[in-house]
């Protein structure tokens, strides 16, 4: 028995944007989630006090954005059960109230707006707007309608803007290139003039080689933010003019992460403390933090997993969790006693026999979840996670389940230049892309064979977007795999920086170095220059509408293995964008990435076809 790829299409992604809310009858805890069967769109799901699950959005509607092509906050609830929401179709900001039709609130143009927030005591909702895809700013759009009026207009990426409890100053969160928001952030505070817009603003926090993730108004002389000044994203208390800080978890631990997409929580305010998220990749907890005293009360039970998304009122605390054996679920916790409550729909499982017990291991210096298979030694493949400025957390995935039910180890690896361990760790990367990631996955590699569980003659290597890139360059610069798996990978990093979006279109001067004056190290570490060292068969998979890793990258990189004799294949997925959404590219994905393994391997998979490797360009 294993795991079909339908199993893993209708339990894949997550719910996200977990909002609380107080009402007469109790608390409601309202969440979005996906849907890959219809067609991959997000729909926000309201949970009644009294156990009902309503679907907010109604059928055809999307509550996805495009701010800096990943995305951010895209909805927020209002009284009575309406919504306001960002539709993914024309990118427009809407207004919904129960029984009745969406209604436009912004007008149609080059506009993309994210981050939404509703600051208290006005009808009106904030958005970050993007024009473009290049010029950003904070816009207050009427709720009963009109014309947006700018608010802020300060910085070239902002995010997390609040106004105080008086009403009489607003935070935001601001960077400028060529930083990432994980390198070096501005938190700003501002009078708010008599039109509604900011005036002249102070830095409070953050700065060069300083990153604030997220900020709350504790009062209208404080707030609570997020903030590594002492390399570890710790909970501080800062005040409002600027005089000082002080640091509430002065632990090695985690209470922030990097931010792909303006609106994530990591903590909530409530009058019992501070709900926060921290830990690391291999145990994220849920707690609450005394503000006072530094204690924190863990909240988090059975999981290993609290997702960036967390709220709280009226004594109930929910966020998205997971554990080894469970998927990621929207969970409310009563912070009285810390009992637990799954408030979203339940999603089919496979029997627990088949799903493998991860393990966490440190190979040479280099964090990895093992996911080994009934049998050693295996043949493994080694995934690589995203970004490269993210991490694989330890839970339940069922991607991987699919590969393990079939004998497959799978290493999750966490290379130097992932979240969760630390600022020294994450800036291991820095100038190194495609040397330290490719030699720490190669590292747990041959690890992995040295103790005797994996197989030295089968080893491959797969990953998606930067976990691409490091896929092709292990092929190409390691001889330690025998074929890889790329999903909508970056394979020639210089025509890359010049193609992609805004948001991340320095990030390479971190990563590889500036242009052009580290030209030659880009030659030295592209894959696409260096395509006739690859050691075994490369699959590739992209997106045609993908916005973020552009198709020909992968199709340059196809046709230099081709030329060079090399195995290899292309397929693309008409409606894709960066990642897969919809249920029939899931499955079909995933089914040919078993066949490429059964090929490189020469391993049975009976329910696939085994893939042409020649001339499926």
């Amino acid at each position: 028995m294993s795991i079909s790829a339908i199993d893993v299409a209708r339990t894949d992604g997550a719910a996200q944007w977990v909002e609380t809310v107080q009402t007469p009858d109790g608390v409601e805890v309202w969440w979005d989630e996906p849907r890959p069967h219809e067609g991959g769109r997000r729909c926000v799901v309201r949970r009644l006090p009294d156990g009902s699950r309503h679907d907010v959005l109604p059928e055809g509607w999307n509550a996805r954005n495009r701010l800096i092509e990943y995305g951010g906050r895209s909805w927020r609830p209002l009284p009575g059960a309406a919504l306001v929401f960002t539709h993914w179709a024309d990118q427009r900001l809407y207004l919904l109230h129960p029984g009745k039709e969406p209604v436009p609130l912004t007008p149609e143009g080059p506009y993309h707006y994210g981050d939404l927030y509703l600051p208290p005591g006005r009808e009106e909702v904030w958005a970050v707007r993007e024009t473009n895809g290049l010029a950003r700013d904070l816009v207050a759009i009427p709720l009963a309608g009109g014309e947006p009026r700018v608010v802020v207009k300060a910085h070239h990426f902002l995010m997390n803007a609040r106004l105080s409890p008086g009403g009489r100053h607003l935070s935001w969160i601001g960077w400028e290139h060529p930083d990432m928001p994980w390198d070096g952030t501005e938190l700003c505070v501002a009078e708010l003039d008599g039109d509604g817009s900011a005036g002249p603003y102070r830095v409070v926090a953050g700065g060069e080689r300083e990153s604030v993730v997220q900020a709350e108004w504790r009062d209208e002389d404080t707030l609570y933010a997020v903030t590594d000044p002492t390399g570890w994203w710790n909970l501080h208390e800062v005040a409002r003019d600027g005089s000082g800080a002080r640091n509430l978890t002065p632990v090695e631990l985690e209470f922030g992460n990097a931010v792909w997409k303006p609106g994530a929580a990591w903590f909530a305010v409530t009058g019992e403390g501070l709900v926060v998220v921290y830990g690391s990749p291999d145990d994220r907890r849920l707690g609450l933090l005394d503000p006072a005293g530094g204690d924190i009360r863990d909240l988090g039970g059975a999981a290993t997993h609290w997702a960036a998304t967390v709220s709280a009122a009226g004594g109930i605390a929910a966020g998205v969790a997971a554990s080894p054996y469970t998927p990621m679920e929207v969970t409310a916790v009563r912070l009285a006693d810390g009992e637990h409550t799954v408030v979203s729909a339940p999603k089919p499982l496979p029997p627990r026999e088949l799903l493998p017990t991860p393990e966490t291991v440190v190979i040479e210096g280099v964090h990895a979840h093992l996911y080994p298979p009934a049998a050693s030694p295996a043949p493994y493949v080694v995934f690589v996670h995203g970004g490269p400025t993210g991490a694989h957390p330890l839970m339940l995935d069922l991607e991987i389940a699919y590969f393990t039910s079939r004998g497959l180890g799978v290493a999750v690896v966490n290379y130097g230049g992932s979240t969760g361990y630390g600022r020294a760790y994450r800036e291991r990367l820095r100038h190194q892309w495609g040397v330290v990631d490719v030699h720490d996955c190669a590292k747990v590699a041959r690890g992995l064979v040295e103790l005797g569980r994996a197989d030295a003659a089968r080893l491959a290597i797969r990953g998606g977007s930067a976990g691409g890139w490091t896929t092709v360059a292990a092929l190409v610069h390691s001889d330690v795999f025998a074929g890889g798996v790329a999903h909508y990978a970056i394979t020639d990093p210089a025509a890359w920086a010049g193609e992609t979006h805004d948001f991340e279109s320095r990030y390479l001067d971190g990563l590889i170095g500036p242009l052009p004056e580290t030209e030659e190290r880009y030659r030295e570490r592209s894959p696409l220059l260096h395509a006739a060292r690859a050691s075994g068969p490369c699959l590739m998979m992209h997106g045609l509408e993908d916005k973020i890793v552009d198709v020909g990258q992968a199709t340059r990189f196809i046709a230099e293995l081709d030329r060079h004799g090399k195995e290899c294949a292309l397929l693309t997925f008409p409606g894709e964008q960066h990642g897969w959404r919809r249920e029939e590219t899931i499955v079909a994905a995933l089914e040919a990435e078993l066949a490429f393994y059964g090929r490189i391997f020469n391993v049975e998979t009976p329910e696939v076809t085994a893939r042409d490797l020649r001339g499926a360009k």
